[in-house]
């Protein structure tokens, strides 16, 4: 997205994709840089749809709310520069990102709401099912960082703009 290339905190603008990142995404498909799926799942997010559409034309996408990016608030489509006096920006990247967005959602109730609704769609298939989910990154490091075996921290995960990971998971242990 534009904000995307702008460094900004981009979680609930619903930004569609710029022509470059539309670019990037059908070079990328057309390198078959993209896994094959027979379900796909995606964020209500613009962005994620259109991204979803381009990689799987002919699926019949599938929309679960709760894998929306997280809410920002006072930060939302703001970059490190405009955000640099900011007293609450300060105090939040000296927190290590562990305290709230201001006027924002909680990390933690994110990363929850995201986990959940990853199980929530992994749960619906059984193991040989191959389901695409077309999400954010901070969505992908909810998610990680919860069920990956073995466990990696939260930030270990952070994919860059129309990339992601292929993995396995196993609905006894929960785990990627």
């Amino acid at each position: 997205t534009q904000g995307n290339t702008e460094g900004r905190y981009l979680g609930r603008t619903d930004e569609p994709l710029c022509p470059e990142g539309a670019g990037y995404i059908k070079k990328k498909k057309e390198e078959g840089g993209y896994p094959g799926a027979e379900i796909v799942w995606s964020s209500p997010m613009q962005r994620c749809l259109q991204t979803a559409r381009l990689i799987y034309p002919d699926a019949d996408i599938q929309v679960e709310d709760d894998l929306r990016e997280c809410d920002f608030g006072k930060f939302e489509y703001k970059n490190y520069t405009e955000l640099s006096g900011d007293e609450d920006y300060r105090a939040w990247v000296n927190s290590s990102g562990t305290l709230p967005f201001p006027e924002g959602e909680d990390a933690d109730d994110f990363r929850q709401r995201c986990r959940e609704a990853f199980l929530r769609v992994v749960r619906r298939y059984d193991n040989d099912a191959e389901v695409a989910l077309v999400v954010h990154g901070g969505t992908m490091m909810s998610v990680f960082s919860k069920f990956e075996e073995p466990p990696s921290g939260y930030f270990d995960r952070q994919p860059k703009n129309g990339c992601g990971y292929i993995c396995d998971f196993d609905p006894e242990t929960e785990k990627l």
